[in-house]
Order: structure tokens, then C-alpha cells, then sequence
């Protein structure tokens, strides 16, 4: 049984129990941290009961927000509730050896890309400029200056102020100011602003990412990668972004080819968060 299963018992039904969320994320480091989950509404009046049970288990866990929408607005955050803990809910977070300080409930972050950060960064080769779209706190940056110090210069754009000051505050705790470029703002804006090409660009948003891809094939140099998010759903999770991309492609005069098919992360039954790893001035 599971800890949490065998804490709840006496104050769930099995039927209940059998609803308790099986997995969620933990954001922070063993000093502090906060659970992010998505309880269903059957549990609403047992999350608190649910909420504590998980800080007991997690004994670093201070915090405990529900989940309530998935990601929407201009800054396409989730909806988060707290409801068990400190209403401080600000953590330094750990992975693959830098440390990215944040507040999940101001911005958005995902632990479970850690994997495919460091797919991206291991990709990087010395002497690149590389544009990160929707940069967050910065991980994807961070990582690639990390994974690969030779990096000439990494541009980071990022549309919500929070996300932005912390991306600012994470550049510094990990000294890479010599090599991030942070920008807050509206990436078609921004973009448009910009006058220089990159080697490589990294769009980690699956929802709405398309809308952006005129302006990553007009931002990237003849013989450059784009890293491409897209949900994938039913059968074939990859034909809808190979469509898009192949589309988009077309419409801007590029010639391209398809790397590498990414499953990255489960989003709901049969659906996906998928990557295309796209090279443009082949074929």
C-alpha cells in the first residue's frame, strides 16, 4: 500500500482512496519544497485531510497547492489553491547541478522536464547562439550553459515580470550573466526587435507554441535546429506538429527535415507532450 494510501485510511473511503492522485510533483530541495497535485473535485472536501497526510510522508514539504485549471492567460500559468502549509511558497530547486529559485504559485515550472532539459543541453555544441522562447525561471538556459560552457550566448524571452525577475535572480545564483540574455517580453514583439540569427531555438510551450514559428524560422540561421513542443493526442502523437511544422516551413521558403520524434511527458490518456527536433537547409 502506498504511505499516503495506508496515512488516509480510517478518514477515506476505499472507493475515495481508490481517487487519491498517484503522482505530483515536488518542487524545492530538502531544506524546503512544495507539492503541487491535482485532486479531484469527488475530494474536495477531503483535500486539506489529503494535503496534510502529504506533508506528513514529505517531511520537507512546507506547502501544498492544488491544482485547479491547466495552464491559460497571457502568462499561461495554472490556477494553483493553497491549502496545507506555509503561505510562503517561494523554494530554491535543485537538478543536474545548478539551482533555480522559484515560486510555483507566481510562475510556471515542471520538474519532470529535468530529462529533457538536459536532452536539449547535451545537444548544444561550443560556439552556438541559442534563443530559448518562453523561458520561464530560466531552466532551459541554465541547463544549456551547464551541459555546455562553450556556448557562445543564449537568448532567453519571457512574458511574465514574476518569471522574469526570478530568471534574473537564477542567472546570478548560477554566475552565467556572461552568457544569458534575459528579455521580458512578448516573444512576436521581441522577436521582431531582434537583429541576428541563432544556431538553435528551443520553444518548450506545447500549447499555442505554433502561433510562434514564423518567427523561429525567421530567426534562425539556413542551417539551424528547432526544438518544437506540440501536444500530441490519439494514434499517431507526432502527425499533427509534423504538419505544422512541415506547413510553416513551406510558407517560409525553408527546406527542413525531422531529427528526432520526442515523446516527453504524458499530459492525459492517449495525450502527450512531445518534441520535434526540426533542421532547417537540408533536402
Amino acid at each position: 500500500m502506498r504511505p499516503i494510501a495506508k496515512m488516509l485510511q480510517g478518514e477515506l473511503t476505499a472507493e475515495e482512496l481508490e481517487l487519491v492522485p498517484r503522482s505530483y510533483d515536488i518542487i524545492g530541495s530538502e531544506e524546503k519544497a512544495a507539492i503541487v497535485i491535482e485532486i479531484p473535485k469527488e475530494l474536495d472536501n477531503k483535500k486539506k485531510i489529503i494535503a496534510e497526510a502529504l506533508m506528513q510522508v514529505n517531511k520537507h514539504v512546507k506547502s501544498v497547492l492544488n491544482k485547479l485549471s491547466g495552464r491559460k492567460g497571457t502568462y499561461r500559468l495554472e490556477q494553483l489553491e493553497l491549502i496545507a502549509g506555509e503561505k510562503n511558497t517561494e523554494v530554491l530547486h535543485k537538478e543536474h547541478g545548478y539551482m533555480l529559485k522559484l515560486d510555483p504559485s507566481k510562475v510556471f515550472f515542471s520538474p519532470r522536464e529535468a530529462t529533457e532539459r538536459q536532452r536539449i543541453a547535451s545537444l548544444v555544441k561550443p560556439g552556438e547562439n541559442v534563443l530559448v522562447m518562453f523561458s520561464g525561471v530560466c531552466p532551459y538556459a541554465i541547463a544549456i550553459c551547464k551541459k555546455q560552457p562553450m556556448v557562445n550566448k543564449v537568448y532567453a524571452i519571457e512574458i511574465n515580470p514574476d518569471a522574469h525577475k526570478y530568471a534574473q535572480e537564477n542567472v546570478r545564483i548560477n554566475r552565467l550573466s556572461h552568457k544569458i540574455v534575459l528579455i521580458n517580453g512578448d516573444v512576436k514583439e521581441v522577436s521582431s526587435s531582434l537583429k541576428m540569427k541563432f544556431d538553435r531555438i528551443v520553444m518548450p510551450i506545447a500549447v499555442s507554441g505554433d502561433n510562434f514559428l514564423d518567427c523561429a524560422f525567421q530567426l534562425l540561421k539556413d542551417s539551424g535546429m528547432i526544438h518544437f513542443y506540440f501536444t500530441g493526442k490519439g494514434d499517431d502523437i507526432f502527425k499533427d506538429a509534423e504538419n505544422i511544422v512541415k506547413s510553416v516551413a513551406k510558407n517560409n521558403k525553408k527546406k527542413i527535415e525531422i531529427e528526432n520524434k520526442i515523446k516527453v511527458l504524458p499530459f492525459a490518456t492517449r495525450s502527450y507532450k512531445i518534441c520535434l527536433d526540426v533542421k532547417a537547409g537540408v533536402g
